[in-house]
């Protein structure tokens, strides 16, 4: 929907997640919203650099966050928020929901 202000389809999808899930990494977020690894990292390489997302490592993988320090974060939230809206909620429940709780030990995927 906001491809033409974000640039593209995958930049929309990885700041939808960022914003639901509040964090992730590149192949948390290949995963859950099938996309190919080397256009998620692109996204989220293009977002860090420009200062709208901050990354962190966590053990040794690079975790991303939307960073609220960023001029226009109140704006970005606002356009995520109403984008969230206009999401089919079946689509929205699919990808854009994080768990709530662990899963159970032992339980297959």
């Amino acid at each position: 929907m906001l491809e033409a202000l974000f640039g593209n389809k995958t930049k929309e999808k990885v700041l939808l997640y960022l914003y639901t899930h509040g964090e992730g990494y590149a192949q948390e977020i290949r995963r859950k919203l099938n996309l190919p690894l080397r256009s998620v990292q692109l996204q989220l390489k293009g977002l860090e650099e420009g200062g709208v997302l901050f990354c962190r490592e966590r053990d040794r993988t690079i975790v991303y966050q939307l960073n609220p320090r960023y001029p226009f974060y109140q704006e970005i939230i606002v356009l995520i928020e109403k984008l969230l809206q206009a999401i089919p909620s079946e689509i929205r429940n699919r990808f854009y929901t994080p768990r709530l709780r662990p899963r159970r030990q032992g339980k297959p995927l």
